[in-house]
């Protein structure tokens, strides 16, 4: 799974966590004080306690932050219909004295703790308060009716106005991370689509500035020599022969256009690699002391930097779209005739050490390298590693 999945799912399984939690200190609850309440109360008791926690995390899931569309009026109901049935059941058996007050105060906090989180998570922020609120406080209200009063009484609300709310921030932060990161997922999305765009019209605009001319020219030529042609004259041939040399001078001027376009500058690679990573939360360190240094950047020809360029270039799209990096370092080393870049990141996905990795990008990679007499190798390493090689010969190329 990527970085925004894996949130996602940690998120999940902290809400199906939370409610196992409060399962296990209720069942622990139950076990001590079913005694105390006798066979029929303990099985109501459980029933209310089931029900209750069914409707905790079906209406967590319901939260829009979440990605769904919000919880119903009817599922909120419900939720509050089980939540307040179970606390009252409590309260009555506190009132037939079947309940001690050290029994009964657990009960009530955490039954209103973990109550809050959804809430909160699946209201209006306002709205989710005032509901808690009110519930916490009709509790308390019933307790202090009913009793334990004075020391009991105290520590539990104090723990519940500390609990309820803390719980409640909780779920809503979580929540908030996990629609912050589909946000930001979302924006990437949209920020490579514009850059896509606009590369699309810089090509379009250095065509249209190339051929419009040369395309105007042609078609006042050629109709220029139409009408001296149907006239006899022999200068419609000299019209045609400019549009024919209008027309060779385009090609080379497109052959141009498409060879800026295509080619691939190392050093600009290099740094806009950088740029990249860190601007997606990956941590880039780039070794190229070896070609930035006085003298060495000749020893490398232009042909073998294009095509080391398009390497970084393949393997920075690599690890943004396929990995799950924290570092990714790239090294630059001219020695023994040859000049070798290595890219090691660290978010590779699970596999087999020494596993190596193919697709059509490395596939393309290979073809290029082999041009110039270069190898490529891209293999999975120990510790999640994976490290794409390339090797060129100078002297054969």
């Amino acid at each position: 799974m990527s970085g925004p999945e894996r949130w996602r799912s940690y998120t999940l399984s902290t809400i199906y966590f939370l409610a196992l939690v409060e399962a296990a200190l209720l069942g622990v609850w139950l076990n001590t004080t079913r005694d105390d309440m006798g066979a029929v109360p303990f099985a109501v008791v459980v029933v209310l306690l089931l029900a209750h926690l069914t409707m905790q995390v079906k209406l967590s899931l319901s939260a829009p932050f979440l990605g769904a569309a919000g919880p119903t009026r009817r599922l909120v109901v419900v939720h509050l219909v089980a939540v307040s049935v179970l606390l009252a059941a409590a309260l009555a058996l506190r009132a037939a004295d079947r309940l001690d007050p050290p029994e009964l105060g657990p009960f009530l906090v955490w039954v209103l703790m973990f109550a809050a989180g959804p809430l909160v998570l699946a209201l209006p922020l306002r709205r989710g308060g005032l509901v808690v609120t009110a519930l916490c406080a009709a509790t308390l209200l019933a307790a202090l009716a009913i009793g334990p009063r004075g020391a009991p009484l105290a520590i539990t609300a104090a723990t519940t106005a500390v609990c309820a709310p803390f719980m409640g921030f909780t779920f809503r932060v979580s929540a908030w991370g996990v629609q912050l990161v589909d946000e930001l997922v979302a924006a990437r999305a949209v920020q490579a689509r514009l850059a896509v765009a606009e590369e699309r019209l810089r090509f379009g605009r250095d065509l249209h500035d190339v051929l419009g001319r040369n395309l105007a020219v042609m078609a006042l030529k050629s109709e220029l020599a139409v009408q001296l042609a149907q006239r006899g004259r022999p200068e419609a041939a000299d019209q045609m022969a400019e549009v024919q040399r209008v027309a060779q001078e385009s090609q080379r001027e497109i052959r141009a256009v498409v060879r800026g376009y295509r080619a691939a500058d190392l050093h600009a690679e290099l740094a806009g690699a950088r740029a990249v990573l860190r601007a997606a939360g990956v941590d880039c360190e780039v070794d190229d002391a070896d070609l930035t240094a006085p003298g060495r950047r000749g020893e490398v020809p232009e042909r073998v930097q294009s095509a080391l360029a398009w390497v970084v270039r393949e393997g920075t799209t690599n690890v943004l779209r396929h990995a799950d990096a924290r570092l990714c370092t790239v090294s630059l080393r001219v020695a023994g005739g040859g000049a070798e870049l290595v890219m090691d990141n660290d978010g590779a996905p699970d596999a087999e050490p020494g596993t190596p990795a193919d697709g059509a990008g490395l596939t393309g990679l290979r073809e290029r390298l082999a041009a110039v007499g270069g190898t490529l190798s891209a293999q999975r390493r120990t510790g999640g590693r994976f490290r794409l090689a390339a090797r060129i010969d100078l002297e054969a190329s």
